[in-house]
C-alpha cells in the first residue's frame, strides 16, 4: 500500500509539473488592452516602423480583434513609405513585443524597382499596391501558373473589399531578392516563407502607403 502511494505521488507531481510548464510556454487566447498599450509603447521606442502606421494598426486591432476573429499572437505592417530593398515588412509579437523584419515587394505601377511606393490603389486593373487593413488567410496554396506559395488576403474595409477580385495574395517570389515588383500582391522572399507564413495566418495586416 505504501509503495502504491509513493508511485501515485510521483505521478501526480510529474503531471502538475508538465501542466505548469505547458501553461508557461503557451500564450493565452488574447492579450489585454493594457498589455497592448505596453507593447505599442515598446515598439514605438525601439523600432523604425512609421509611428502613424503603428498607431493606426494597434487602434484597429484593439477595436476589431474579436469581431474580425484576428490572431491573438501577431500583427503585421508593410511600411511602403520605405524602399523595397529595406526590410519594411514588420511582424509584431503581441505578447513579447518582438519585431521581425523582412523584404516585401510593391506593385509594378506603384513605384520604381528598388524604390518606395508613390501611388497605391484598391481598384481592379491598376497593378498597384493596395492599401488599408487586411486579414491573412490560414490555408496555404500554390498558384497555378508560377507555382508561388501563398496565403489568401481578405480586405477588411469597404475601400479594399476588391482584394479578392484582384487576386491579391501574400506570396513568395524570387524577384523580391533584387527589389522586383509584383502585380499588386504582397510578395516575399521564398526563403522567408517558413518564418512568415506560420505567424501571419489569421493575422491583421496593414498595408501602409503613407495615405
Amino acid at each position: 500500500m505504501k509503495s502504491k502511494f509513493i508511485i501515485f505521488s510521483i505521478l501526480l507531481f510529474l503531471l502538475l509539473t508538465i501542466t505548469s510548464s505547458a501553461k508557461s510556454t503557451h500564450y493565452v487566447d488574447h492579450v489585454t488592452v493594457s498589455h497592448l498599450h505596453k507593447i505599442f509603447n515598446k515598439i514605438k521606442k525601439n523600432s523604425d516602423v512609421s509611428e502613424r502606421a503603428l498607431s493606426r494598426t494597434f487602434k484597429y486591432y484593439e477595436r476589431n480583434r474579436y469581431k474580425k476573429h484576428l490572431s491573438s499572437h501577431y500583427i503585421a505592417i508593410a511600411d511602403y513609405t520605405k524602399t523595397s530593398m529595406k526590410k519594411r515588412l514588420y511582424i509584431i509579437n503581441l505578447h513579447s513585443g518582438k519585431v521581425e523584419c523582412y523584404l516585401v515587394a510593391h506593385g509594378r505601377n506603384s513605384g520604381a524597382k528598388g524604390g518606395r511606393v508613390w501611388r497605391s490603389s484598391n481598384k481592379l486593373g491598376t497593378y498597384m499596391t493596395p492599401f488599408g487593413f487586411f486579414k491573412i488567410g490560414s490555408k496555404e496554396g500554390i498558384t497555378v501558373k508560377k507555382k508561388y506559395n501563398y496565403l489568401s488576403v481578405e480586405g477588411l474595409e469597404e475601400k479594399n473589399k476588391s482584394a479578392k477580385k484582384r487576386d491579391i495574395l501574400l506570396h513568395t517570389a524570387n524577384y523580391v531578392n533584387w527589389g522586383g515588383k509584383s502585380y499588386g500582391c504582397f510578395a516575399i522572399k521564398p526563403q522567408d516563407k517558413y518564418q512568415i507564413f506560420p505567424k501571419l495566418k489569421k493575422a491583421l495586416f496593414y498595408s501602409y502607403t503613407g495615405r
